[in-house]
């Protein structure tokens, strides 16, 4: 059968990639199939989206119209070993995997064939139709490529395209983003329960202190430097914050932290 998206890897990143696209009719259940080794997964992707689920990357890859990799960074050339023979070069190749270069991964399909490859970094909030993709073609991609990558990742994310060795630094800021975003709201309620509030209290109002900050954000024509300045009286609370965190260093410590991120990306793309 001929599926119109193949999966290697149902992880978290693949799931919110099929669930957007099924959400929004891009795809049936049984126009997409999904390979992982682990049975959880399958499992997941078959009885919850309906997307038929197998252990072998081969078996998947075969006849897909497009492949999706989506496997961990240190396991990309294992799995596309069985995948260069058995798939034609027709099939577009899309990869959401850290620090992979497009031609690292002409060179494991291998088998001769003039693979087109689209590197792209989406984001976890796909799951809740909020992603935000970075997207760059390899060397024999074309503009029809970018625009079927497009109408995948579309589904539930905004697209930027850039050029691919800006792929590392998207990787660090938005494919990475949340999890710094999560780690201050982890803070934000650690610190209200040393100052008394009950725990969930803390939760429930760190929460929504920071879902409410990221929309007015996103609604705002304000830029990010004037709504903090909005808040922040002078001498008042919110500046006793702010001043604390500057003498600490506090942006350049994420800023550093950033492109760490961005070094280990370049570093996995140099063992690929």
């Amino acid at each position: 059968m001929r599926y119109e998206l193949a999966i290697l890897g149902a992880g978290n990143m693949a799931e919110a990639i099929a669930r957007g696209v099924l959400g929004k009719g891009v795809f049936k259940p049984d126009q997409i199939i999904a390979a992982d080794p682990v049975e959880a997964r399958r499992k997941l992707f078959s009885e919850q989206l309906g997307v038929k689920s197998v252990t072998d990357n081969a078996e998947a890859a075969r006849d897909a119209k497009v492949l999706l990799l989506s496997t961990k960074p240190y396991q990309m050339k294992e799995a596309l070993a069985p995948v260069g023979a058995v798939m034609s070069e027709n099939t577009l190749v899309i990869s959401i995997a850290a620090g992979i270069t497009s031609r690292s991964i002409v060179e494991a399909l291998g088998a001769g064939k003039k693979w087109r490859v689209i590197r792209t970094m989406p984001n976890t909030p796909m799951l809740v139709g909020e992603g935000i993709v970075g997207m760059a073609p390899g060397e024999l991609a074309s503009g029809e490529d970018l625009a079927t990558a497009r109408r995948i990742f579309e589904a539930a994310a905004e697209v930027i395209e850039l050029p691919e060795d800006k792929i590392d630094a998207v990787t660090a800021l938005s494919g990475s983003g949340p999890a710094y975003f999560y780690f201050l709201v982890e803070h934000l309620v650690r610190a209200g329960i040393e100052m008394g509030l009950k725990p969930e209290d803390a939760t429930k109002m760190a929460i929504k202190t920071a879902a409410g900050a990221g929309k007015l954000l996103s609604d705002s024509n304000d830029s990010p430097a004037e709504l903090r300045r909005k808040v922040t009286t002078p001498g008042g609370t919110t500046h006793a914050a702010i001043s604390h965190m500057e003498s600490k260093d506090f942006g350049k410590i994420v800023v550093d932290a950033i492109k760490a991120a961005e070094a280990r990306g370049r570093e996995l793309g140099k063992h690929s």
